[in-house]
């Protein structure tokens, strides 16, 4: 998980200059980077004490759990789809 954060800080530099230079402000990246089973990098909470205010991270695990459901699902729902399909198309008798 540390190397995809700093792959995606380098990615975005260009991104994060452009919104500088359009608002004529300071603006920083900071990579909030979930695995599919919720796990958090450990990296995220001290990205997170660069922002005022108080960050709520409790919901990260479940929404990235209910994302992969969601894929799960839809791979599952269009593997099923596509198996029919090709079950109707054969000849009758097989």
């Amino acid at each position: 998980m540390i190397k995809k954060g700093a792959e995606n800080v380098l990615k975005h530099k260009n991104l994060i200059t452009e919104i500088q230079c359009m608002w004529n402000m300071k603006a920083k990246f900071i990579p909030v980077i979930t695995g599919a089973i919720g796990t958090i990098s450990k990296s995220l909470i001290q990205y997170l004490s660069n922002i005022p205010g108080n960050q709520e991270i409790k919901e990260l695990p479940t929404t990235a759990i209910l994302g992969t459901a969601h894929m799960l699902l839809y791979i599952v729902n269009a593997w099923q789809k596509n198996a029919s399909r090709k079950r109707a198309s054969l000849p009758s008798g097989h």
